[in-house]
């Protein structure tokens, strides 16, 4: 049996090793799995588990990472991302070229609106995945920068169209939900530090007024793929320096400058960013090797980049908001003000206003 006939399990503890043997075969064949040992789980917004394996016949991975929908969380990936946009654009044949986990195996059920990837377990890779707490120095993150921006480049524009395996990828769109969010909590938390143009926000104004005039500008210029949510806690460091990108469950077509802003602006300590930034809009601008007719220009790279920080703002500030509902209060209090910081620093709101010309 191939791995696109498998069911999904509902529990790690179903996966057989009959099961793992069709779901590695493509990448491994003739392997035959003696026995699988779930090692770790970890259940969120989704459900994960690393997962041990013996092996009777042929040489396999001896762990590997397994992800799959919560039925808790459906009705959420549904309103903010997509259920089956990981899995379908690995099963789409289209090259990443920047660093990103293999996936041996990706499983869609649309009737039952669940979905599964069998995936390499990056930590026998030594890859060491960061979050908000461990920020990346300026040429780590340079790294990822220069891989964001091979991937635009390859998907720029007409490019897109060029790729029949992203038909499926949908637009960046601005989605409803947030404004219900108890916004002065988050701010009461930022300290004497966050700029003033953030701490007179309303919940209002910071949807309506900053971040949906944003999002509507990434289905407007050139198209591409998108990550859609390269936040530092999506990113992983390997010995040689190189930034690697997971959880692709938010891919879209849009804008450049959404996955720019995004990562940079809270990969970075403020104080590196706003010592570095210039030099890493250029490396990235660099990246793109496009032709010349089609490479934005350095301002264009700038006010784009400014005005992203609508995203990273409006997302931290709103999980920072709720407590520990969504994360852990240390990194999203800690994305908020660094993203709070960049607000004041790139003058974002008129940058906003700009592109809505």
């Amino acid at each position: 049996m191939s791995a696109e006939f498998l069911a999904i399990p509902q529990d790690w503890d179903q996966i057989t090793p009959e099961w793992m043997t069709a779901a590695l075969t493509r990448d491994h064949p003739g392997v035959q799995v003696e026995s699988v040992k779930v090692q770790l789980r970890d259940d969120g917004t989704n459900r994960r588990a690393r997962l041990e394996l013996a092996y009777a016949a042929g040489d396999g991975p001896a762990t590997v990472f397994v992800k799959a929908a919560d039925p808790a969380h459906k009705e959420l990936i549904r309103m903010t991302s997509g259920m089956f946009h990981e899995p379908r654009l690995f099963n789409s044949g289209a090259s990443l070229p920047l660093e990103h986990p293999a996936v041996h195996a990706a499983l869609i059920d649309e009737d039952a609106y669940d979905f599964l990837l069998v995936m390499e377990d990056l930590l026998a890779r030594g890859a060491d995945p960061r979050d908000a707490t461990r920020p990346l120095t300026p040429e780590q993150a340079a790294s990822g920068v220069e891989g964001l921006g091979r991937m635009h480049g390859r998907y720029w524009g007409r490019r897109m169209g060029d790729e029949p395996g992203l038909s499926w990828l949908e637009p960046f769109l601005p989605w409803d939900g947030m404004e219900i969010a108890p916004l002065q909590e988050a701010l009461d938390r930022l300290g004497d530090d966050a700029p003033a143009e953030v701490a007179s926000l309303t919940i209002d104004h910071l949807i309506e007024g900053i971040w949906k005039p944003y999002i509507r500008t990434l289905t407007a210029g050139p198209q591409t793929l998108l990550h859609g949510d390269p936040h530092i806690g999506n990113t992983y460091l390997l010995a040689d320096g190189q930034v690697g990108f997971l959880d692709w469950q938010v891919a879209r077509r849009g804008n450049w400058s959404l996955d720019l802003g995004y990562f940079l602006q809270g990969a970075l300590t403020t104080e590196d960013r706003r010592r570095h930034e210039n030099d890493l809009l250029d490396r990235y601008r660099d990246a793109l090797a496009l032709p010349a007719a089609e490479m934005p220009t350095p301002e264009q790279i700038r006010l784009g980049y400014r005005a992203s920080v609508a995203h990273g703002l409006t997302l931290w500030l709103c999980t920072a908001s709720a407590g520990e509902l969504w994360q852990r209060p240390d990194i999203a209090i800690t994305l908020a003000q660094r993203y709070s910081a960049a607000y004041g620093d790139l003058d974002t709101a008129a940058a906003v206003t700009a592109l809505n010309r």
